[in-house]
């Protein structure tokens, strides 16, 4: 099933007019919520920040995953409010600085975020409503007849790898063009099941409406362990999930510690991964060793989604006879654009690095109170994305690295995203890696993998060099291996290479001795 809607809190109110308000919209830590039960929270909350509002202001949502969060993602956008999605893992004082940003006037919250933020909130500025998680509320509607589709409804902060977080304001009709993107390689079948594992205040959190557009139920996991999601699967006969490569790291690695609970995955069919590259062998084991199909998205804050997707089919190719398919990003959904362009905006030759950009109706409206940002990301009307790719010669795009995280050693450049796929390839010993350039007075820069080992484990830079010699083209295996217990992320859970850049800098000694 599947309807038409231009907003997003059509999506319940349709289900309701057309006799579907009792189907299951959200299953949660035991419980069953309807699409009656949504509609109502969301009519309550929508009531809520009216009363607790004035126009301009934005309504904040802060916590770990939680039904209240979906209900917001509709109840808020029902008003002309801003829905103000916050990182319940930033540090407070960052919590509070966007929050005075968003000019945030209702703060709905989980119990835990607002114990850790509470001592810090004499800091803010403006005047702030707080109202917690599960919270008894007035009875509203769902009223949204004089609002425009095309302004903005959600606010979402960057994770900040280049820099400052910049808010980046989202309409209906951008939200709305981002499932159709998904749509030919993401689809939502008639009898899916569907497993969401992200944190709610990640774009990826585009997926939830964008299933219950099509009357499909959304298992939702407060949080991502490899026991949680086998229990849910199992419960709920989930046959479709969304991880990224961490989480399917994670639960493969539980997998093979405990193979009886293979047994417990057999509904799962399809699983969709995004947000940070995936290594082709975690693929190749997942479908060896639970049959799974495969699709792949990549997009980000300022698509309200994704824009390329690689599908089952080009999957399917990868692992029969073009392996390097399973490493690419995939083609232009529909009603998306996309070209590659050198650093004066041309286009690039076929075949040849530069940046991605993508036109569509998914792109943002622009960031927050930053003008200047605005008109560079979208100059030409186009979205400048910061991703350096190559178009292949099937139409399928291949994310090359990061333009900031190039590293430029001897005169070559060396893809980061490159060195850490072939690092987790051959050397299983690793949990996480970030791959960044430091200063060298003779090369300019030198390769440093930034490494957090698995328990127990143990790795050498000789040895990083003896696996990686014949995969790898010398300038690009690194100079330095460094050790962590665990690597700093983003706010979007990426490894954050500015700050371990910062810190190789800052202190030297950590680079310890050099591959000569």
């Amino acid at each position: 099933m599947s309807l038409a809607a231009s907003l997003l809190p059509q999506i319940l109110t349709t289900h309701l007019d057309e006799g579907h308000g009792a189907d299951p919209a959200l299953y949660f830590e035991g419980a069953t919520w309807s699409f009656d039960d949504l509609a109502v929270r969301a009519g309550a909350l929508a009531r809520l920040s009216l009363e607790t509002t004035q126009p301009g202001q934005s309504v904040a949502v802060l916590g770990a995953n939680h039904p209240d969060w979906v209900a917001a993602y509709y109840g808020v956008s029902a008003t002309s409010r801003l829905l103000c999605f916050l990182n319940h893992r930033l540090a407070p004082l960052e919590l509070i600085e966007q929050l005075g940003r968003a000019n945030a006037g209702l703060l709905l919250v989980h119990p835990d975020s607002l114990r850790a933020l509470e001592p810090f909130m004499d800091q803010l500025d403006q005047p702030l409503c707080v109202v917690e998680f599960d919270a008894p509320l007035d009875a509203g509607t769902l009223s949204f007849d004089d609002l425009d589709s095309t302004s903005p409804t959600w606010l979402m902060f960057t994770s900040g790898t280049t820099g400052k977080p910049k808010g980046v304001l989202l309409s209906h009709d951008n939200v709305f063009a981002s499932f159709r993107a998904a749509s030919h390689a993401r689809f939502v079948n008639d009898d899916d099941i569907y497993a969401y594992t992200f944190p709610l205040c990640h774009v990826a959190g585009y997926n939830v409406p964008r299933v219950h557009l099509a009357g499909r139920p959304v298992v939702l996991l407060a949080r991502f362990t490899a026991e949680l999601f086998i229990e849910n699967v199992e419960r709920h006969k989930v046959n479709s999930a969304t991880v990224a490569a961490t989480m399917l790291a994670s639960l493969l690695h539980h997998l093979d510690d405990h193979p009886d609970d293979v047994a417990r995955l057999a509904t799962l069919e399809t699983l969709s991964y995004g947000a940070s590259p995936m290594p082709a062998n975690l693929l190749t084991h997942a479908r060896g060793l639970l049959g799974l199909t495969f699709s792949q998205g990549f997009g980000m804050s300022e698509m309200a989604g994704n824009a390329l997707c690689l599908g089952l089919e080009a999957h399917e190719a990868g692992f029969a006879s073009d392996p390097s398919l399973l490493v690419a990003a995939g083609a232009p959904g529909p009603g998306v654009e996309a070209k590659i362009v050198d650093a004066n905006d041309d286009l690039v030759e076929p075949g040849s690095p530069g940046e991605l950009c993508i036109r569509g109706a998914q792109v943002m409206v622009g960031y927050l109170d930053d003008e200047v940002a605005t008109t560079d990301a979208l100059r030409g009307g186009w979205l400048h994305t910061g991703d350096m790719a190559i178009e292949r010669a099937d139409g399928i795009y291949q994310i090359v690295d990061r333009l900031k995280d190039t590293i430029v050693t001897g005169g070559e450049n060396v893809a980061s995203v490159e060195v850490e796929r072939t690092l987790r390839t051959h050397c299983p010993e690793i949990a996480d890696v970030a791959i960044v350039g430091v200063p060298d007075p003779t090369w300019g820069e030198n390769v440093c993998a930034c490494v957090a080992l698995r328990a127990g484990a143990l790795l050498s830079l000789d040895e990083v060099a003896a696996r990686l010699k014949d995969v790898l083209a010398g300038y690009k295996i690194p100079r330095h291996l460094v050790l962590f217990d665990a690597l700093p992320q983003t706010h979007s859970g990426k490894a954050a290479k500015a700050e371990l850049r910062t810190l190789l800098v800052d202190d030297p000694e950590l680079l310890g001795p050099r591959r000569s």
